[in-house]
């Protein structure tokens, strides 16, 4: 009989990112029973991270919405992931948005970072709203294990990546658009088996403030969502097996959330319409978790 505690199969990739094709049960994209209702019409959105898990969430509602989505990815590993996101997106998307790109790249490099603002801009003229979501996390039981490089790598990823892509996609942000950064629950609990990740998360929700509030004269709103557990293959490509069959017992509502959970509310964070008063802000989508934040 299996143990109550154990919500997923054994499973373990061993480089990330994550593949999202490879995992069992694969994480739930699509809703059935969400309904659009044009809160994104005429607006471009660029998602990092866009090819699976929350990334892949969010772009698909963002199409549902009337958007037109850019994402990114890494090319070569996440290859399948991203075809299988361009087609999902392309299905549906409004009829007078444009089609979906997906960019392959690295965004630790700052050069990057610009070149896939410019690739956008040049593409649809414009950004209405950046999604911050890229990220890659560690696990280790000792701050002795943790290496220079790795904690360059988690930094480089997690947060010089949010910082960059913010810089450069400002340039081209007017009146009314917005910036929707990724934190998670970690930032507010701590986590001491990925105190790397966790301090870069807490560094993000420090930088949505700050920005947010350094932008209000621009009538430019940042903001951020803050999950708690998701099924995602960040999951599977960093946790050793017994915590990933065990994935989401760890919270009150005693399950992980699938991707399509936790995408509305970066669809609210981006209309106008639902989230003019909200600026410097964090959403919890998280279980049940009283972070006090």
């Amino acid at each position: 009989m299996a143990n109550e505690d154990e919500k997923f199969p054994a499973q373990q990739q061993d480089t990330q990112p994550g593949k999202q094709y490879v995992m069992r049960p694969l994480p739930i994209t699509v809703n059935p029973n969400y309904k659009g209702s044009n809160k994104l019409h005429g607006k471009v959105a660029l998602v990092t991270g866009g090819d699976s898990g929350i990334g892949r969430a969010v772009c698909y509602l963002f199409a549902l919405e009337g958007a037109t989505v850019a994402f990114t990815y890494v090319k070569g590993q996440e290859d399948i992931d991203a075809e299988d996101a361009l087609k999902l997106i392309s299905e549906a998307k409004a009829k007078d948005a444009d089609g979906p790109i997906a960019i392959p790249t690295d965004l630790r490099s700052e050069d990057n970072c610009k070149r896939v603002v410019d690739e956008v801009v040049t593409r649809f003229g414009r950004i209405d709203v950046l999604v911050n979501n890229v990220a890659v996390q560690f696990y280790s039981k000792s701050i002795e294990e943790v290496s220079a490089d790795q904690l360059r790598q988690t930094y480089e990823t997690n947060f010089f990546a949010y910082f960059f892509l913010a810089r450069f996609a400002l340039r081209h942000m007017k009146e009314g658009s917005c910036i929707i950064n990724t934190s998670s629950s970690t930032a507010y609990t701590g986590l001491p088996t990925l105190l790397e990740y966790s301090t870069t998360k807490g560094a993000i929700v420090a930088f949505t403030r700050s920005l947010a509030l350094q932008l209000i004269p621009r009538k430019i709103r940042v903001n951020g969502v803050a999950p708690g557990p998701v099924w995602t293959p960040l999951e599977v490509a960093s946790l050793p097996v017994e915590e990933v069959v065990k994935f989401g017992s760890q919270v009150p509502m005693d399950y992980a959330a699938q991707p399509y959970e936790i995408a509305p509310s970066y669809v609210f964070l981006a209309s106008n319409d639902c989230s003019s008063y909200f600026t410097g802000q964090f959403l919890h989508p998280n279980g049940g978790q009283v972070v006090n934040a």
